[in-house]
């Protein structure tokens, strides 16, 4: 099979390896597409995320749709959940799998993920997919499925307003959720014009590009900042009204987030951070795009080969379009 390993900051190889052998209570899975996110970003640029770091050549990629090579289910049509807790601890026990401290994540640390043309996963981890849901979009059902744990945690109703600060594709996930959800105001904050656009092409009713010194941003009750910036957190925190809620989904570059803390505190406001997503949210967000209660199609923006995935990567780091995938079996041209 053919793989792209990330060997250091910047540096990507294809490789031509020993196919994977399906394990017990697993599938093999021959993967269609990968969606890159600001986590492989990450990698690429910085070699490492929070406080992981390369330990050996990393397949990178956890936002993944393929279909089963062998077995009872070939032929299936899957989305790959790229969590897999151990469901003993107690944190899985309780139903919080994405705090589960023994963790196996696709593309993190020293676990495999999407940017090969074969991997096997476990069964359980391997979700149907209708024939309404396409492979493109199916890529995206991961990141669909953050932006559902995320409005989860802002406690959102019909009628209250809400802003997203950094609309990147969760960020417009999350804009296109809350409308759906009958928020509003709704209010989009981002410096790149064609993701304003987007973001009021999908429910937003306000989309400011945003300057944390001077931008007019309306008042809100629930702030999502999913930028992973220090600007986006402190618009957040300045444009969120007293008593609020700001939910932190954003992963910052240098591993720490910063705000003023007498704004605040003067304004006694509730910080949530949102981790992953639970498994629930990946089969709720198939339901939704399945009903087509959520488009996932406007965010797909460039597809590329894996034998080009430099190329994919430029277009990443440099955050041209919204969602670059990448199909590894694919052919160049």
């Amino acid at each position: 099979m053919k793989a792209v390993r990330l060997h250091a900051a910047g540096d990507l190889r294809l490789h031509e390896e020993r196919e994977p052998v399906a394990q017990a209570r697993e599938e093999l899975v021959r993967v269609t597409a990968v969606g890159l996110c600001g986590s492989d970003r990450h990698w690429f640029v910085e070699g490492g995320i929070g406080d992981a770091t390369l330990a050996r050549p990393l397949i990178l990629g956890h936002e993944i749709a393929g279909v089963v090579e062998e077995g009872p289910r070939r032929g299936l049509r899957v989305v790959v959940d790229p969590a897999d807790p151990c469901e003993r601890c107690e944190f899985c026990l309780a139903g919080n799998t994405n705090l589960c401290l023994g963790m196996r994540f696709a593309g993190h640390g020293e676990i495999d993920g999407g940017l090969r043309t074969l991997m096997a996963w476990p069964q359980r981890l391997l979700h149907a997919l209708p024939d309404s849901i396409s492979d493109a979009e199916a890529a995206l059902l991961e990141p669909l499925g953050i932006a559902l744990h995320a409005a989860a945690l802002g406690k959102l109703q019909p009628g209250i307003s809400a802003g997203v600060y950094g609309c990147g594709p969760i960020g417009l996930l999350l804009v296109q959720l809350l409308h759906a959800m009958g928020c509003s105001p709704i209010v989009a904050t981002d410096l790149l014009p064609h993701r304003l656009d987007a973001a009021s092409q999908l429910g937003a009713t306000h989309a400011v590009k945003i300057d944390v010194e001077t931008a007019d941003l309306p008042d809100v009750e629930v702030a999502f900042e999913v930028a992973g910036e220090d600007a986006a957190v402190a618009d957040a925190v300045r444009s969120v009204r007293p008593g609020g809620l700001v939910v932190l989904v954003g992963i910052p570059s240098a591993d720490r987030t910063s705000f003023r803390a007498s704004a605040a505190r003067r304004k006694g406001l509730s910080l949530v951070l949102c981790r992953r997503m639970i498994g629930s949210d990946l089969t709720r967000g198939i339901q939704l795009v399945g009903d087509g209660r959520v488009d996932l199609t406007p965010l797909v923006s460039e597809g590329f080969p894996l034998a080009d995935a430099d190329a994919a990567f430029a277009a990443l780091v440099e955050r041209r379009g919204l969602k670059v995938l990448i199909e590894p079996n694919k052919s160049v041209g």
